[in-house]
């Protein structure tokens, strides 16, 4: 396989042949079926089904984990441990991840996370059956369950590319990134609520463990990854023979690092993805419900109504952009849309209309996810194979690691700026930090001269 100067695979097919280009009369950027083409290959289907079960299983958990900690007598204090837990298993864990991802076989990573998973969540129906969940016990499966997604989404985003054709790296993604706020912000919790109303969390916990369980059992049916590439067709900076396998865990991490840094799409990327984090996400998830209590209204259905049309955003815009071609200006495009879907922070910042804010938290969700997208799928068409896993963590990594200090910093900010002015610059600063990283890592010429077809 031959690569491109900075180490990119060219867009061959990885593991299986390429479908039949399209013929002129059915162009494949007019292929209504795109989205879903990817579901055509067996192993994807087994492992995005997978997917589903996982992602359904947390959102679940997100809502019965907090009814738990009170049915052990827990207050906010309790259940602030109990989700930093989770946080600190998911940090910790993610740069490792990506390096044992590089290393061993991603399918058996995988298939470990999602039983993880099940045995911690069946650790607390088990206790539940004969006496309440204490807050020890609670504190340690969300640890788990953060540490499992930690190995998990480096796993996950360099398998893809040995299951599936490059041209089809950009469905995949899309669906992946339709089905997370689905089931994760809505289903799942909607269920759980539901469970809640009836049964006890150590009860509703249930399921949860048999939507884990069920997604190992899945797992067990994905098929070995597809052989190494022969020398001859191994991009530059490749390993062909596994001799990464005897390289120090430092010495994987600083290639990962060194190959971060001198290209300048994903270093750029990832400092504007990191300043994203750190101006944006403290408003959104900190400031914006009191914004709509004191504006709206206190019934909290405005407010959970409001995260759903987010997440519906988040669903339509993977949808709208995995049916089409990839962008001939990915990087260009990809950036321009992150920092667009920010602006309408400024009327969140200003308005006491509710459709208003509805329509805001919409184009935010859209844009967020359509950039999402194009992103994950570049990391897997442009990054070296060898090393996807542990470039998939650091950009794990540095996405979240700010996202704490911006949710501190956000009530005390509070105290001394207008929401007017925070919300505004939410929305200005990041639209800023994007267009800086476009000329600075001289994007247009970039993807110009590194074309991705499909």
């Amino acid at each position: 396989m031959s690569s491109s100067g900075d180490g990119s695979p060219s867009p061959e097919p990885a593991g299986e042949p390429a479908a039949p280009e399209p013929s002129a009369a059915t162009p494949v950027d007019r292929d209504r079926w795109r989205v879903l083409r990817p579901l055509a290959h067996r192993d994807f289907r087994v492992l995005f089904l997978a997917v589903v079960l996982s992602i359904f299983a947390a959102g679940m958990w997100a809502v019965v984990m907090v009814y738990a900690v009170i049915a052990a007598g827990g207050g906010p204090l309790q259940l602030s441990v109990v989700a930093a837990a989770n946080a600190v298993g998911l940090l910790l864990w993610a740069i490792p991840g990506g390096i044992v991802a590089d290393r061993v076989s991603r399918r058996m990573i995988v298939r470990v996370v999602a039983l993880s998973d099940c045995l911690a969540v069946t650790s607390v129906v088990v206790v539940g059956a004969f006496t309440t969940v204490g807050i020890p016990q609670l504190t340690i499966v969300a640890f788990v369950l953060g540490s499992s997604a930690g190995f998990f989404f480096p796993a996950y985003s360099a398998i893809l590319p040995r299951l599936l054709p490059p041209g089809q790296l950009l469905a995949a993604n899309g669906l992946e990134g339709a089905i997370r706020p689905a089931l994760q912000q809505a289903a799942g919790p909607a269920v759980a609520g539901l469970l809640l109303a009836a049964i006890l969390p150590a009860q509703a916990a249930i399921l949860i463990a048999l939507a884990y369980g069920a997604a190992f059992v899945l797992l067990l049916f994905l098929g070995p990854e597809p052989a190494a590439p022969s020398s001859e067709e191994v991009g530059e900076g490749e390993d062909p023979a596994g001799e990464h396998g005897a390289k120090s865990v430092l010495k994987d991490l600083r290639e990962a690092v060194a190959f971060t840094v001198r290209t300048p799409w994903l270093l750029w990327t990832l400092l504007y993805a990191t300043l994203w984090v750190l101006v944006a996400v403290g408003p959104e998830e900190v400031l914006l419900p009191f914004l709509i209590r004191d504006r709206i209204g206190e019934d909290p259905r405005l407010f959970g109504f409001l995260l759903a049309v987010y997440g519906l955003g988040g669903v339509l815009g993977s949808i709208f952009v995995s049916s089409r071609r990839l962008p001939r200006r990915y990087l260009t495009t990809m950036n321009l849309v992150w920092g667009l879907s920010t602006l309408p922070f400024i009327v969140v910042g200003f308005t006491d209309q509710y459709w208003a804010l509805l329509v805001s938290l919409f184009l935010i969700g859209f844009g967020f996810s359509y950039g999402n997208v194009i992103w994950g799928t570049l990391l897997q068409r442009r990054v070296p194979r060898h090393m996807l896993g542990r470039i998939s963590s650091l950009d794990f990594f540095v996405s979240l690691a700010l996202m704490p200090l911006s949710m501190a910093l956000a009530g005390p900010l509070a105290e001394i700026l207008s929401l007017q002015v925070i919300f505004t610059a939410a929305g200005v600063l990041t639209l800023a930090f994007g267009i800086i990283a476009i000329f600075a890592a001289r994007m247009p010429q970039d993807e110009i001269a590194h074309p991705l077809d499909g």
